[in-house]
């Protein structure tokens, strides 16, 4: 069967980039479709501050013209001058079960990629390394806010057109050990003296100056993980739009000491029950039972914790520690985003407040050969 690969070019072409996962996805009660408004607005390279001086190619695999296979493209300079690998990424992948189809798309992927200098491609990242990002490769359950989901069937496709995983992540919860705070509360044994050490909830009144600190803190703490870039004011304020839509003040915490940020706890709600019912488009209409609906949401996810490396193994951990405390007895189901076996801090922390491992998450890597 002939397959006809196409970069999007038009509106045409980007309707059919946003209702391919619908197709697929029409049978599986699991997925949640993501908001199409939202997916336009990262993958717009004018407006996501991300894109300046990045290479994105939207990318369908068609057959006739039926779209099939979907994937974005993404070429940073940034990436190769900081890590000295020429690695293109992938994001955005979704795919019928149709390894004729996968083939023909990445082989367009791969062309177009080796053209401006790659030697490798790796993913999916949705569209970076702070977003969305990895496969799901075990356990096929409803994704929590800002965890991918794909069919299980979407390795075995990327391994058969030659790309193996390079690194596995995995995801945590209290989900059946929901107990486990009641029984191990933080009380005041976890909150050191201050010693100029203070904590305390985000500022609306001071928007702008805690999203900066947010992102001072972030760009120290993470600055030596894998894939990281540090991420410019322009790209954290773009990033932190709607915000408090998934989240409250109460669920950001900031730890100071004299004055200075050094540590932030970060979680947002488990809306995607309430987006489920949307499909992916939210009118105005909409937003009124959102807003409603969310004050009953009894699932956080820990979005990020962060500390400054000079401020890693004292005061701030422990602070962050009773913090999260606080937060699980008015939530009681705890998730958190992706981490690694070897990171040992977010693992001693999971474990503190009772996570178990979740979910599974891989990346993948192709060799890019002329």
């Amino acid at each position: 069967m002939a397959f006809s690969v196409e970069i999007l070019k038009d509106s045409k072409g980007l309707q059919d980039f946003l209702q391919l996962p619908h197709h697929i996805y029409q049978s599986d009660n699991e997925w949640v479709a993501p908001l199409h408004s939202e997916v336009q607005r990262t993958l717009d390279p004018v407006k996501n501050p991300y894109f300046n001086g990045v290479d994105l190619q939207k990318f369908v695999c068609y057959d006739g013209k039926v779209p099939i296979a979907r994937a974005i493209a993404v070429i940073n300079p940034a990436h190769w001058e900081k890590f000295g690998r020429k690695a293109a990424f992938f994001g955005f992948f979704e795919a019928e079960n149709d390894t004729g189809a996968v083939t023909a798309l990445f082989e367009a992927i791969g062309k177009y990629c080796r053209h401006q200098g790659a030697t490798s491609l790796e993913g999916p990242f949705n569209p970076n390394h702070y977003s969305e990002l990895g496969l799901l490769v075990q356990n096929f359950t409803q994704p929590v806010f800002f965890e991918t989901y794909n069919p299980p069937y979407y390795q075995v496709l990327l391994k058969n057109i030659g790309f193996n995983s390079i690194c596995r992540l995995h995801t945590r919860s209290n989900k059946d050990t929901r107990d486990f705070m009641k029984e191990n509360p933080p009380g005041d044994k976890t909150r050191p003296q201050t010693h100029g050490y203070t904590v305390r909830p985000f500022n609306l009144l001071r928007l702008n100056s805690d999203l900066e600190r947010i992102r001072e803190v972030y760009n120290d703490a993470f600055s030596e993980n894998w894939h990281f870039l540090p991420v410019s004011h322009r790209e954290y304020m773009f990033s932190a739009r709607g915000l408090f839509l998934v989240t409250n003040p109460k669920l950001i915490q900031i730890v100071e000491h004299k004055g200075e940020p050094v540590g932030v706890l970060q979680c947002v709600l488990n809306i995607n029950p309430l987006l489920k019912p949307l499909n992916g488009k939210m009118r105005v209409a909409d937003l009124p039972r959102l807003w409603r609906q969310r004050s009953q949401i009894q699932e956080i996810v820990i979005y990020a914790i962060g500390i400054k490396k000079a401020y890693q193994n004292g005061r701030a951990f422990q602070l962050l520690h009773a913090a999260m405390g606080e937060m699980v007895k008015r939530y009681p189901t705890v998730y958190t985003t992706w981490t690694t076996d070897e990171n040992a801090t977010a693992v001693r922390a999971s474990e503190i407040i009772g996570l178990k491992p979740y979910k599974w998450f891989e990346i993948f890597e192709k060799p890019l050969i002329n």
